[in-house]
């Protein structure tokens, strides 16, 4: 299975798999499959309730429209999963380390032209096949990459790379922390960058922060807070194993 690797903003690197092509098909023929269902059951409810064939033609319409933006939506609104996509544990990802934002969902949805329609999908095809990252030609322009849910990192093999050699720890408490902590407090992080679930961030920069007995300076929130502990704490462990 091929892996791609994302750097967070906070210099963790996160392994995961990439999404696989018959991933990928099998989740777009579930969402197909959810938009025939609803023409079914739509056209069989609109010829039972409506004499004339306005109301069916109006009904197809909604549905083709819902099918035009339907991942256009879902995965702006559900951090990059369709329902398909969702049962398929695959997502579309930035290649930053960042949640992906609404201009590369969009810049994804709008090469689909390319990758699919003027191409009868051929584009999409060889390029997720050609590709190091499984990436079609929207996820190439936008930035992305569809992987599955679960990052291959655990906490025993996190890797903790060393910011610059002039770096000024703002938080040297760090230390007091043990592997096992700062693998929770990326753990946390990366789970907002999944689900967008802040809570789970201002908690544990709350526990941290009564842990070490420091306040937050001017300007900083929670999330940056735990940044700055794990660069911190990457920073002065590597200075100590140096000595």
């Amino acid at each position: 299975m091929e892996i791609i690797t994302v750097r967070t903003t906070q210099n963790i690197d996160i392994d995961y798999e990439i999404g696989g092509l018959g991933e990928r098909i099998l989740a777009y023929m579930i969402d197909l499959g959810i938009f025939v269902a609803l023409s079914i059951i739509g056209g069989i409810l609109s010829v039972s309730l409506f004499n004339n064939g306005g109301g069916i033609s109006v009904y197809f319409i909604v549905i083709g429209v819902m099918l035009l933006f339907y991942d256009l939506v879902c995965e702006s609104l559900f951090n990059g999963q369709s329902l398909g996509k969702r049962i398929m544990k695959i997502r579309v990802i930035s290649l930053d380390g960042t949640r992906p934002k609404f201009s590369q969902y969009l810049l994804r949805w709008l090469f689909r032209i390319i990758d699919f329609s003027l191409t009868s999908y051929l584009a999409g095809l060889l390029t997720i096949i050609l590709t190091d990252n499984g990436q079609r030609i929207g996820d190439l322009v936008a930035g992305t990459a569809i992987i599955r849910t679960i990052p291959r990192s655990t906490m025993n093999n996190i890797i903790f790379h060393n910011v610059d050699d002039n770096y000024q720890p703002v938080f040297i408490q760090s230390t007091q922390l043990s592997d096992q902590d700062i693998a929770l407090i990326h753990e946390v992080i990366n789970n907002y960058l999944k689900t967008g679930n802040s809570v789970l961030v201002y908690n544990m920069a709350d526990k941290i922060r009564e842990h070490l007995s420091v306040s937050l300076p001017p300007n900083m929130n929670s999330m940056l807070f735990l940044q700055t502990i794990v660069k911190d704490y990457s920073h002065l462990t590597a200075q100590a194993d140096a000595l």
